[in-house]
């Protein structure tokens, strides 16, 4: 399936969560999208369902595909500790992420495009894979030539102090480091990845 390019407004009310940032239209209609609107006829969803319907707002929220999300979580049921938050900690450290969670991109959409096009620099290299996974001590930047870019400098002007402990951030240079994975309590997207994980263990 090809990244959803829709009404994010639409998908926001499928959650009743402004994923994509303040929303209007949510705080307007706040529930689904549908010729029925907020009917009560709408009925009690089963298990699975809910299930699946958490395992798609983490898709959209982070801009992942399917099979991605699926080898994502392969990767992190391999690793030791909680499968969950070991999930959580790898969609966190994808490039794209970690691009907007530094402020250099408003929003992840953004952050995948200047990925994309080469703007942004790990450890001094190009890397243009949106879902490459940042390591602990790895170096993003902007690219020198990229700076100028008033979308970044935009971006970066609007940023206010560092809200994420695991990210170090050099406003002069516009660089930023990835010191550690991210604790699970530090990661604000509202998520239950417990649900994920039982959708996969089925």
């Amino acid at each position: 399936m090809a990244r959803y390019t829709g009404p994010k407004s639409k998908i926001a009310r499928k959650f009743r969560e402004p994923i994509f940032g303040p929303d209007k239209a949510l705080e307007k209609k706040n529930y689904p999208p549908g010729q029925h609107g907020p009917s009560k006829r709408r009925g009690k969803q089963s298990e699975y369902a809910i299930q699946l319907l958490e395992k798609q707002k983490a898709k959209y929220t982070y801009g992942v595909l399917e099979r991605q999300f699926s080898n994502l979580f392969v990767k992190a049921a391999a690793k030791q500790g909680i499968t969950g938050e070991n999930f959580l900690k790898l969609l966190e450290a994808r490039l794209d992420n970690v691009v907007y969670r530094l402020g250099i991109a408003t929003t992840r959409a953004a952050a995948r495009q200047l990925v994309s096009h080469k703007h942004i620099t790990v450890n001094g290299n190009v890397v243009n894979i949106p879902s490459y996974s940042i390591r602990p001590g790895d170096v993003i930047a902007v690219r020198e030539r990229s700076q100028a870019l008033e979308a970044i400098s935009n971006s970066v002007a609007g940023r206010t102090i560092n809200k994420y402990g695991w990210l170090e951030w050099d406003a002069k240079g516009l660089t930023g480091k990835f010191l550690t994975y991210p604790e699970r309590a530090d990661i604000p997207e509202n998520i239950k990845e417990n649900l994920i994980v039982e959708l996969y263990s089925k």
